[in-house]
């Protein structure tokens, strides 16, 4: 086992090795922050030939990703990726790739939302394609991101998945953070994943790959539908015999979900990408102070994994589900599937908490973990609980305050 060459690199050029490291054929791009040096390092290896095939610049994300599902169905090996807004203007192109049953992977650097405008995270943009049909792995590390694009081509292209693959990572916190990544030796790297050869259709009643551009009847569209979805589900299983492969091969073994001193946990965090790693020092700090707390980690949002969620999370006493996002009127959109993973289980924690932080890139403070902690022993706390205190609520003051000295106001 060769574990390959360590170097510093940022996520974004972690993305792009594991692209090149994939032997993929074509890039048809569109830049974005915090994106676009992604793209931007592919394009440099296809112009001066360390990396053969075909990059392309493209007028929207809409025509890139309708370029990418193009590509893949004619059997070329295709990466690209994008952020933010520019997915908004992809949906539509998403939605259809996927009900084409092609396999690529993308990666999405998560960039907040407008309006308000920001260049900070959080995961309302790759919450948004949740319902498109894509495969989703959320990376907490530079590692991951590289680890994830590779182990995302094997399952896009299992014959019994071939749906598109995101790989999810947090802008700026990952894409401009160099950490150390073992970038895997090329010929490793072939042997994992050899060259791309299509699945043929399928047409009966239970196997997962069919395809159709366009049906009429609702029975017709309805029985390519029920395929995509059992497509969709049998990628969990794809997911864990190729992270079983990845493991034995190059030593880095994942999961659905992580543990992180769970096992005799009173008390868990719910936590995706890279602000995990402020949950998991927060555990070790409450651990400290005689709190059993622990973190679990979600790796597969899509296909969501109930099974290992309701393992991980039975006989805890209370759980409280960390959210990036925010979905106005209903609250954080991983709590409502985690409660659904756990309902009507024997053993099911007392007490479930929605927690809404981090968004637009606001830090979750040491401190604020406490302030978790202690709502979830409040019997009167029903939640959503918000991580906004008073040091934020001054912070926004002053900028008010500068605001309205500038047009003239008291």
């Amino acid at each position: 086992m060769n574990n390959g060459k360590r170097r510093m690199l940022t996520g974004n050029k972690a993305a792009a090795w594991g692209a090149r490291r994939a032997g993929i054929e074509y890039v048809p791009a569109f830049p974005i922050t915090p994106q676009t040096e992604i793209v931007e390092t592919l394009a440099q290896w296809f112009a001066d030939g360390s990396l053969k095939g075909r990059f392309t610049n493209m007028d929207s994300e809409h025509s890139m990703f309708m370029a990418a599902g193009a590509a893949a169905a004619t059997g070329v090996r295709v990466f690209t990726a994008s952020s933010s807004q520019g997915i908004l203007y992809g949906l539509e192109s998403l939605y259809t790739v996927t009900g084409w049953r092609v396999p690529f992977v993308m990666v999405n650097v998560s960039r907040a939302l407008a309006t308000p405008i920001t260049l900070e995270p959080d995961h309302n943009d790759v919450m948004s394609t949740r319902d498109c049909g894509l495969v989703q792995l959320h990376a907490e590390t530079c590692q991951e991101v590289l680890d994830f694009v590779l182990m995302g081509y094997k399952i896009a292209e299992h014959s019994q998945v071939s749906l598109p693959v995101l790989v999810n990572m947090d802008g700026f916190v990952l894409s401009f953070s160099r950490e150390p990544v073992l970038i895997p030796d090329e010929k490793e790297a072939r042997q994992f994943l050899p060259s791309f050869e299509p699945a043929q259709p399928v047409f009966n009643a239970t196997a997962p790959l069919a395809r159709a551009s366009a049906v009429f009847g609702g029975g017709t569209y309805m029985y390519f539908r029920i395929q995509q979805d059992l497509a969709a589900r049998h990628a969990e299983t794809v997911f864990n015999e190729t992270a079983k492969e990845f493991g034995e091969r190059f030593g880095r073994f994942y999961e659905p979900v992580e543990r992180f001193q769970t096992d005799d946990a009173d008390l868990v965090f719910v936590m995706s990408n890279s602000f995990a790693t402020k949950g998991k020092a927060a555990v070790q700090k409450l651990r400290r102070q005689g709190i059993k707390a622990g973190l679990l980690k979600i790796s597969l949002f899509r296909p969501f994994p109930a099974e290992a969620v309701a393992s991980a999370l039975m006989g805890r006493e209370k759980v409280a589900v960390i959210d990036q996002n925010l979905s106005p009127g209903v609250g954080g959109i991983t709590y409502p599937e985690i409660v659904t993973a756990l309902y009507g289980r024997p053993g099911a924690p007392k007490k479930i908490l929605s927690v809404i932080g981090g968004l637009g890139g606001k830090d979750i403070r040491e401190n604020e973990f406490m302030t978790v902690v202690d709502k979830l022993n409040d019997p009167e706390e029903k939640g959503p609980v918000y991580l906004y205190d008073e040091k934020d609520w001054a912070q926004f003051q002053a900028l008010a305050k500068i605001a309205r000295a500038e047009k003239g106001g008291p």
